[in-house]
């Protein structure tokens, strides 16, 4: 049996092992990410296709990524990027009701789709064998969606995602703590302002011909981006895509949303009561947009924050203090807009009064103080796992380079997201450390109902009662 003493020598000469292979790191510019080789090109009617091979597994990924996301929707018709996320799985003209997911399915495929601001992604893994009857699905809900589009469906459809807000927000403990945020921290009728699933009063509101007409604007060929990863034959797959894809005409012009950065007036502090049974602070802040060297400053900033057991918020409030069940610091840079927030659980019994204080103690340390090369080091490790750990499968792949050409403009912006990061200084953090968190923000305390008290007191507080 080894004594506490050997415990302990092992405890040590392992810390320091630990402390010269960070050092010599920290010493060592960080080694470039895999590129990842593809083709691409351009049907005639604006389709932008983008192939990358790997033969690694008899396997292939689909996606189709339309750039349109919940800001591409207006004031009072909120909802409708994602209600059509569902809608596209209800049949096509040649493709009869519930049978896309079945055909898929019964070749052994995984399908799915996703909806948030910017974008609404479609994707399915097939096995190489069954690259054709994705592609085909995928055209024919592209092309001839409307011809089957009901009013029975809608009104299907739209019940379903009444019910999904309803279990996902309305009734999920910190619901409704998103929506809130979003609402008090971009100004009235930015396009982030409102939840990518829409108001309860919009989605009723819906119109067969409103919903018709946003397909007719969005779901184009020209709003697309094919991208097919993994085994495939590359003459066969340019053949089918012609043949499934190329007769679809292109879509009308329309004005994107422009990049909308903006600044808090004055600080905004919330409290909401809901049925949880720990208070949850959440600090948010303007920030800056995806793909800019500030976004990558900042997502450096927040790993150091809170990325690991030994991140200055995790110590702190976690660990030292023992004030908090669970830390969280994030930089959310979008297309059009980005914000920085601290996401901060209680323990039981432990007000947000006192969260906020060690929160702000631990921020003005970083603004003040600076940070250290050696923690932008572990911030950079965490970075490039992150960037490899996306390529790691086929869809993976596909998707990266789908999301890079559809929010960047430039599929090889992946190739350099890493170049973004490169040479990122402790002055440099600092600074952009400052220029947010010396700005104004949105304060939300979400307490149990019938505790306002454990909500944070520092300022003048609004209340907002949560939802029955």
């Amino acid at each position: 049996m080894r004594t506490l003493a050997q415990f302990s020598c092992a405890a040590t000469a392992a810390a320091a092992l630990l402390g010269a292979v960070m050092d010599t790191a920290a010493a060592q510019p960080a080694p470039a990410t895999p590129r990842l080789a593809y083709e691409q090109y351009r049907l005639a009617n604006g389709l932008t296709v983008i192939l990358h091979e790997d033969r690694s597994a008899p396997v292939a990924a689909v996606v189709v990524m339309y750039h349109v996301g919940s800001k591409n929707e207006k004031p009072g018709r909120t909802g409708f990027a994602h209600l059509f996320e569902h809608m596209m799985f209800q049949g096509s003209q040649h493709v009869g009701d519930n049978e896309h997911f079945r055909m898929l399915q019964e070749v052994g495929a995984t399908i799915n789709g996703t909806t948030n601001i910017d974008r609404t992604n479609y994707f399915e893994t097939v096995p190489s064998n069954a690259l054709e009857l994705a592609l085909y699905l995928e055209a024919d809900r592209m092309g001839f969606l409307l011809p089957a589009m009901t009013q029975e469906k809608l009104d299907n459809q739209r019940d379903v995602v009444k019910n999904e807000r309803r279990q996902n927000y309305e009734n999920q403990p910190y619901g409704l703590a998103g929506e809130t945020l979003d609402k008090a921290l971009y100004p009235e009728g930015h396009p982030y302002s409102w939840p990518t699933i829409g108001s309860m009063a919009d989605l009723s509101a819906a119109s067969l011909d409103d919903v018709k007409d946003f397909f007719r604007t969005y779901y184009a060929p020209n709003n697309a981006v094919l991208v097919v990863a993994g085994d495939y034959d590359a003459p066969r797959t340019k053949g089918w895509i012609e043949k499934y894809f190329g007769p679809i005409p292109s879509g009308p012009p329309f004005e994107r949303p422009k990049t909308w950065t903006f600044t808090v007036p004055e600080e905004k502090r919330l409290v909401m009561e809901d049925r949880v049974q720990l208070p949850r602070l959440t600090m948010v802040w303007p920030s800056s947009p995806m793909n800019t060297r500030q976004d990558a400053v900042l997502d450096v900033l927040t790993d150091i924050l809170s990325s690991g057991k030994n991140s200055r918020l995790y110590k702190r409030l976690v660990y030292e203090k023992q004030v908090a069940q669970n830390v969280m610091a994030y930089q959310n840079g979008a297309e059009i807009a980005g914000e920085l927030g601290v996401q901060v659980t209680a323990k039981q019994g432990t007000g947000l009064t006192e969260i906020e204080s060690e929160v702000r103690a631990a921020l003005e340390e970083v603004v003040k103080g600076g940070v250290t090369e050696r923690e932008i080091q572990m911030a950079l490790n965490n970075k490039e796992v992150q960037l490899v750990n996306n390529k790691a499968t086929v869809f993976g792949k596909a998707n990266a380079l789908a999301t890079y050409h559809t929010l960047t403009g430039d599929a090889a912006n992946l190739n350099r997201e890493f170049a973004r990061f490169a040479g990122i200084t402790p002055q440099e953090v600092q600074s952009a450390a400052r220029s947010v968190l010396d700005g104004n923000g949105v304060v939300l305390s979400v307490v149990p109902r019938g505790k306002p008290e454990l909500a944070a007191q520092q300022r003048s507080v609004k209340r907002q009662e949560g939802v029955e």
